[in-house]
């Protein structure tokens, strides 16, 4: 999943950065409300994390842009102004959360999970597909009681396919959810990967790969594999 964070604070935008990654998040950052609100425009990202004081342009205006042109992307207002009538403007010009500073970066993340799975339409936590067990939270695949390992970014692969199950994903939107601007994929990493992970998932559950090819198209996990 991909997440971009408009803060002017270097230190708060940082620590709420690190935190996403380390977590599996593709993170891109601003500290700019024009800057933030161009590339709010120009990539598809699954949570924003907008605060309301910035340079430029200010964050409700950006967030009020964005909606004018039709941009649904789940939008969570990190903000020091924490009176009720705060609130009530940021939800109220389209925001889906509102996070009062200073805030606990584990309430963050797991705000930023929520979003992520409502985006998806995903209220459980947890997705089984055949005799595997995706859990968005940990963030781990299992088959029974046997975790399966991965890098971050095969899990990452594996849960956007996962989410968007019954959809053929192509490799551009694969690009575009699992890579931040700090890693570009090469040519064939996408290929790779999914190579990979046919083989780990094939290896654990025993069965037919998860994983389905549509030649020049993309990849795709059937949905009548819950």
């Amino acid at each position: 999943m991909r997440v971009l964070i408009v803060e002017d604070s270097q230190y708060i935008r940082e620590s709420v950065a690190l935190v996403l990654r380390e977590s599996g998040y593709a993170v891109d950052e601003s500290g700019d409300g024009e800057e933030g609100l161009w590339k709010a425009q120009s990539n598809p990202y699954d949570v924003i994390i907008l605060d309301i004081m910035l340079p430029g342009l200010d964050g409700l205006s950006a967030l009020r842009k964005l909606r004018q042109e039709g941009n649904q992307t789940q939008i969570l207002i990190l903000s020091a102004r924490d009176t009720t009538d705060d609130r009530i403007k940021g939800l109220r010009h389209g925001a889906d959360d509102y996070l009062v500073k200073p805030f606990d970066l584990g309430e963050l993340l797991a705000r930023v999970e929520a979003l992520c799975r409502r985006t998806y339409k995903k209220k459980n936590p947890e997705l089984r597909i055949g005799g595997l067990t995706i859990n968005l939270q940990a963030k781990t695949v299992s088959c029974g009681e046997q975790t399966i390992n991965m890098t971050a970014r095969e899990y990452a692969i594996l849960e956007f396919l996962a989410l968007r199950q019954g959809e053929v994903v192509s490799r551009t939107e694969i690009e575009a959810h699992v890579y931040d601007e700090l890693v570009s994929p090469v040519s064939n990493v996408i290929d790779k990967s999914i190579c990979v992970l046919r083989k780990k998932l094939t290896e654990a559950s025993d069965a037919a790969p998860v994983i389905q090819t549509r030649r020049g198209q993309g990849y795709i996990i059937e949905a009548d594999q819950t």
